[in-house]
């Protein structure tokens, strides 16, 4: 008996849970449990190793950039963490990114309210097409959820009526962050363009 896994020599064990004498297993069942247990075994060795560069990238990017602060104080960091790196002769560059994940609070309902007022004395002179911008901005997915770009995007419109104003400044104190993810991007410069094609590390991404 494996001690492992408790399945008695000479028998398999079904997807039910039924332990099937290995002599009544087909040899095509056989075949094909075993090559998707070889690919299953290849895919976490990947996994691990894509982790392990994840890691190594995250830790020696901060190190270079703490290097570069000390010694050249030069400020190759971006907005919120965000850096790229450039090899010497531009054929390269690796992108550190992090990106936030943002919601809002209870201050969004305020700032709809004073917007519905607008709207309300703006029914003469508002166009149909900016009541559907703002009216879409607040509306919610089947999850219920809010887009936060077209929220935001209400912030660019060119409207200086207090109220509006008013509900803008609500919108921006409202925002919460609520994670976060970081990425490292490697590309590749496409011949002699300014343009880069990124080497995918995505197993869907990368060419037969």
């Amino acid at each position: 008996m494996n001690p492992q896994n408790n399945i008695p020599a000479g028998y398999w064990k079904d997807a039910k849970g039924s332990l099937i004498p290995v002599d009544k297993v087909k040899p095509v069942d056989q075949a094909r449990d075993s090559l998707v247990k070889e690919l299953v075994a290849k895919s976490e060795a990947l996994s691990a190793q894509l982790a392990a560069f994840k890691q190594t990238a995250f830790a020696d990017i901060a190190a270079f950039v703490q290097l570069s602060a000390e010694q050249y104080d030069a400020n190759i960091g971006g907005k919120k963490g965000n850096v790229t790196l450039y090899s010497f002769d531009g054929q390269y560059k690796i992108v550190r990114a992090i990106n936030e994940t943002i919601s809002f609070d209870e201050r969004l309902q305020a700032a709809k309210a004073l917007i519905d007022e607008c709207l309300k004395d703006w029914t003469t002179n508002a166009s149909s097409e900016l009541k559907a911008i703002v009216n879409g901005a607040f509306d919610a997915d089947k999850q219920g959820n809010i887009s936060t770009t077209r929220v935001l995007g209400l912030r660019r419109l060119d409207i200086t009526d207090a109220r509006w104003l008013k509900a803008m400044t609500a919108i921006g104190e409202a925002i919460q962050v609520v994670g976060s993810k970081a990425y490292v991007r490697v590309y590749k410069r496409i011949g002699d363009t300014d343009q880069y094609q990124q080497i995918p590390l995505d197993l869907a991404a990368v060419s037969l």
